[in-house]
């Protein structure tokens, strides 16, 4: 993976924010630039969210709780457009840190955990592309 440029924040996206899905013109827009396609430490665990358009509500579960790696894309943004990126993301997501499997960690998509009650653990797909390719297929 490249390092993070000093003048840009790095944001992990999980869901409908990577390449190809409905809403990753909300970084392209801004200029964001794709750096790495990576996965999540292996303590988090991935819900699928009763949203138009469907999300993923990624939260890290506790000691002793079972997770999985997830993977992520990296993408970078000056200051202000994170700054505007963020100021648009609605509840019940929302931006924190993401611990990546090579241990550091970086800003990303999180959910509240309010938003995870009847929503299906989709985890062991791995990540949400998986998820939806399984579910197009009816498995």
């Amino acid at each position: 993976m490249t390092p993070a440029d000093p003048r840009r924040v790095r944001l992990a996206v999980a869901g409908a924010h990577l390449s190809g899905q409905p809403l990753n013109h909300q970084l392209t827009d801004r200029g964001a630039t794709l750096v790495a396609v990576t996965h999540t430490a292996a303590t988090y665990r991935m819900h699928a969210l009763d949203t138009t358009p469907p999300k993923p509500g990624l939260v890290r579960v506790g000691p002793g709780e079972p997770g999985h790696e997830i993977e992520v894309e990296l993408w970078e943004l000056t200051p202000d457009a994170f700054g505007t990126f963020v100021d648009g993301i609605p509840s019940p997501l929302g931006i924190g840190r993401v611990t990546l499997v090579d241990g550091s960690d970086v800003a990303g998509f999180i959910c509240e955990p309010f938003a995870l009650v009847g929503a299906p653990d989709v985890s062991a797909h791995g990540g949400w592309r998986a998820y939806l390719a399984a579910s197009a297929g009816g498995g």
